[in-house]
This record gives structure tokens, C-alpha cells and sequence, in this order.
């Protein structure tokens, strides 16, 4: 384990409360909105773009700021601030992102494993003792890797 030793008067003078938002760019929008929608159950939030740029609802999120799911057509304006050189993103090993990690109660992984199994979605299963949690896995129409974690209330979690 990296330990870093930088005093606090030296490090930012606020605290991050939660995430805000996962973006993802992906080149097949319908297939991805279909995922999150109807397999992991993401209500929708907004549209925005001629169909570009979609909105789920995670959580209630921090101060105001829902927690949000946004999903990026390939091709979708995203401003100067991002490039657009690939449009054909990068996913599964290939990409920087190593899985998305959604939060809910442990005796709700029961239902997500029912769930998965109803529409012969694969899935694995996961312990992290050394933490306390379980995760689901599975993998969405991209190949990016989903895991619905839990704390199993055993471990220091």
C-alpha cells in the first residue's frame, strides 16, 4: 500500500461528497440505452443533442447534483474539450476504464442475479473479503465491465 504522507494544510481545502457523473462515449447508443434501461434499470433523466447525449438517473447524488449515468453517441458535439479523433471508442481491456462500480444493498444482489439470469444476461460473482463487499459482474453491449457491488456487512466495510 502507497502511503503518502502530504500534510492536509497542503492538500485541497474541500471534500468531494460523492460522484457527480460517469460519461461514456460509445458507438452504438440505442444498444447502450437499451442496457442501461431495461437490464440494469436506469430511469432516464434528459435527452439532449438530436439524440446524442443521454441522461440516467443514478442517485440522488450531492447538494443538488443528481448522480447521473450520461451516454455519449460517437459522433455527439462534446465541445472543445474533448477529443473526437476516435470514433470508435476503446472498451473492455483496451480501454483506461477498468469497470463501473453501482452501489445497492446487499439483499438486492439476490434480485440482480434472478434478474440477470431471467434474460440470460452473464454475469459473475465476486467476494472481496478483505473489504467486506460482493460485487456482480456483468458487461454492457460495449464490452465495458458493470459491477453491482454490496457490502456483505462482514469485514470493515
Amino acid at each position: 500500500l502507497r502511503m503518502i504522507t502530504t500534510p492536509r494544510s497542503q492538500r485541497p481545502p474541500f471534500k468531494i461528497g460523492g460522484l457527480g457523473e460517469i460519461a461514456i462515449r460509445c458507438a452504438n447508443l440505442d444498444a447502450m440505452e437499451a442496457f442501461y434501461y431495461d437490464v440494469i434499470g436506469f430511469d432516464h433523466l434528459a435527452e439532449r443533442g438530436a439524440g446524442g447525449i443521454i441522461f440516467f438517473k443514478i442517485g440522488d447524488g450531492v447538494a443538488g447534483h443528481t448522480t447521473v449515468l450520461a451516454l455519449f453517441a460517437a459522433d455527439a458535439a462534446q465541445r472543445d474539450v474533448h477529443p473526437r479523433e476516435r470514433l470508435h471508442p476503446a472498451t473492455g481491456a483496451g480501454s483506461s476504464l477498468h469497470h463501473i462500480a453501482l452501489s445497492l444493498p446487499y439483499a438486492d444482489q439476490d434480485r440482480v442475479i434472478a434478474w440477470f439470469e431471467s434474460r440470460q444476461q452473464p454475469y459473475r460473482i465476486e467476494h472481496f473479503d478483505w473489504i467486506g463487499w460482493r460485487g456482480v459482474f456483468t458487461t454492457d453491449p460495449e464490452g465495458n465491465t458493470v459491477e453491482l457491488v454490496a457490502a456483505t456487512g462482514k469485514g470493515p466495510a
